[in-house]
């Protein structure tokens, strides 16, 4: 649908091929998350922890090691310094970091495969209608304007894209609600389209489960921004009404900055340093904003944690649909098994000329996940039956690059797996 969306609007908005409209099943292979793109070069990128490139793309099409190496040498990419400070958004390239992202990837690599074949261009631009496309569809008033492809099909069909919320999940919340935390919820989305998606993923009453509910948070600027820059707003009919000067209880508000709700978790809590724990699934917006700007402690998702087994589940008939695990009906959607282009999220061989020697490095993405997360996990699921006082190893515990992986590190990054995994 994400896709669809973008490409509908370049097609007929902005006069690009048709052909973008129609997406081969298998070329979903393409998104894997940690990419970027190099937006004037046309070029994807999978970068290792030290900024160098270890596979790339020019639009779809893989370049061999040779390739690599000719173009970018044994040296950081250029932009590496700016990207590894978190600045992901530049008219320079774009980092690829969430699923909602990711579907924007395939189409601007089809763009520039399209605009080879009838230009032969050697600088793109196509970046200011992707952005368009993206305004278009997710600006703050289309949930409301029904404008674009996105909401109004969530609207029509939320069954078909939104999964409910696993009852040991809405337990734990329960739990841990009742033994006296204060639980948060802080998401980009407008009101509108976050009411419909609570409703429809924990029940109309989801609101119960939060003490704060904060919408159109803008993130990553949530942490950074000073409460001069966005202050909080209330809310009425999803309408943002004047700035507060600072927020004094619980409830639903718009905008706003880390600075000042933390000053209300102090006045609820009656702690001078309450411990924040927050859970996000991008590493980008989430993980290091929270970690490097207010100091909390982060529980990063990551799902793929949960395509590392090496197999694919095996479609078992025996079991009623709704028994079956969270990806299994569907294989092709399933994002998270390994990309057959790009391979491990985590790791992956330097590209090196025939017959070199094989030399395994981590990649950015792995690298960010020990740096800004305490602990990584494939799911809340993963952690709703534990006891609230189960006590996790952080990644920070002893230096270690797999020590808050839980329930277990991917195989990627144990040893004796490598050879296997890369091959």
């Amino acid at each position: 649908l994400i896709y669809d969306s973008f490409a509908h609007y370049l097609v007929t908005e902005k006069g690009y091929d048709e052909d973008l409209l129609t997406l081969a099943p298998d070329s979903l292979d393409f998104c894997c998350k940690g990419l970027v793109l190099d937006i004037e070069e046309g070029n994807f990128l999978k970068l290792a922890e030290d900024g160098t490139v270890l596979r790339a793309s020019h639009g779809t099409k893989s370049m061999t090691s040779e390739e690599i190496l000719e173009i970018h040498g044994r040296k950081e990419w250029k932009h590496f310094n700016t990207v590894s400070g978190m600045v992901s958004r530049t008219a320079k390239y774009y980092l690829y970091d969430n699923y909602f992202d990711l579907p924007g990837a395939l189409l601007c690599a089809r763009v520039v495969d399209s605009l080879d074949q009838h230009d032969g261009q050697k600088k793109y631009d196509f970046w200011k209608d992707m952005v368009a496309a993206i305004q278009h569809n997710y600006k703050i008033t289309a949930f409301k304007e029904d404008c674009g492809m996105y909401f109004p099909e969530v609207k029509s069909h939320p069954d078909k894209y939104l999964q409910r919320c696993p009852e040991s999940v809405k337990k734990w919340l329960k739990q841990l609600k009742n033994a006296g935390k204060i639980l948060l919820l802080i998401t980009s989305s407008h009101s509108d389209y976050c009411r419909l998606l609570c409703e429809h993923v924990l029940g109309n009453d989801f609101k119960e489960y939060f003490d704060i509910l904060i919408t159109n948070a803008l993130k990553p600027g949530f942490f950074s921004h000073t409460p001069n820059q966005r202050p909080f707003r209330t809310l009425e009919n999803d309408e943002e009404q004047e700035a507060l000067l600072s927020l004094d209880k619980p409830g639903w508000y718009s905008q706003g900055n880390a600075i000042q709700l933390y000053d209300l978790l102090k006045k609820m809590t009656g702690k001078l340093d309450p411990k924040v724990v927050y859970f996000g699934d991008s590493m980008h917006s989430d993980i290091f904003p929270a970690h490097h700007y207010s100091n909390w402690e982060t529980v990063f998702i990551l799902e793929e944690l949960l395509g590392d087994k090496g197999t694919v589940p095996t479609k078992a008939d025996s079991e009623p649909l709704e028994k079956k695990g969270k990806y299994e009906r569907d294989q092709l959607k399933v994002p998270y098994f390994v990309s057959k282009q790009w391979g491990s999220f985590f790791m992956d061989r330097l590209p090196g000329l025939e017959n070199a020697e094989e030399t395994l490095v981590h990649t950015w993405s792995c690298k960010c996940i020990s740096t800004y997360s305490t602990i990584a996990i494939p799911s809340l699921e993963a952690i709703a039956d534990l006891p609230l006082d189960y006590r996790f190893t952080r990644f920070s515990s002893n230096s270690s690059a797999t020590a808050g992986y839980y329930p277990s590190p991917p195989r990627a990054l144990l040893p004796n797996e490598d050879s296997v995994m890369m091959k």
